[in-house]
């Protein structure tokens, strides 16, 4: 595509030369030119970057968030607190349930950074979804104001055919009329 093309269209929509625009905006408007399709599925792209660690990541946050880790985390709680204040005659953590406090602790150290991993590569995937939507919206944009101007030539041209089909019947009209005036 020529350079004045490109320029010519990135005037037309957003009034700054092609050079000007922001990358997403310069991709938008060469997809729309060329008529190729913008969607694509950002979910495919960004978990096909993902490593063994970030998918570690988003596994241990997935079930620390979910019923069954609750469930499961109470029940066990529970039953040590069972075990070491009524069923052992040698409890191995009495009462007030020191080496119980300094687990929770230490899996509280471990999952809290892990969770906030898995939050910020969602966070980074929501700007990515974000972008995408920007730009799909952009071009979406750009395709119906494109239609509204090829409306209204389609309808300036058949009010001017009208008016043209008009203006000949008037003429005829004028000389039926000249024409019985003169008998």
């Amino acid at each position: 595509m020529s350079t004045a093309h490109t320029d010519l269209t990135a005037h037309r929509w957003f009034g700054r030369a092609y050079a000007e625009l922001r990358e997403s905006e310069r991709r938008v408007i060469d997809l729309a030119t060329e008529r190729r399709l913008l969607s694509a599925d950002t979910n495919l792209a960004f978990d096909g970057r993902l490593t063994l660690g970030d998918r570690l990541a988003d596994r241990v946050a997935k079930f620390g968030g979910s019923w069954t880790f609750i469930i499961i985390f109470a029940l066990v709680l529970v039953a040590w607190a069972a075990l070491n204040t009524r069923m052992l005659a040698h409890p191995f953590d009495p009462y007030p349930f020191i080496f119980l406090n300094l687990m929770l602790s230490m899996l509280a150290a471990v999952q809290a950074p892990i969770i906030m991993m898995s939050q910020n590569r969602q966070a980074s995937k929501d700007r990515l979804d974000a972008a995408h939507d920007y730009e799909v919206n952009l071009k979406s944009e750009m395709e119906i104001m494109a239609l509204h101007e090829k409306l209204d030539a389609m309808r300036d041209a058949q009010l001017a055919d009208l008016l043209r089909r008009q203006e000949e019947q008037l003429a005829m009209i004028r000389a039926i009329v000249e024409r019985l005036d003169a008998r």
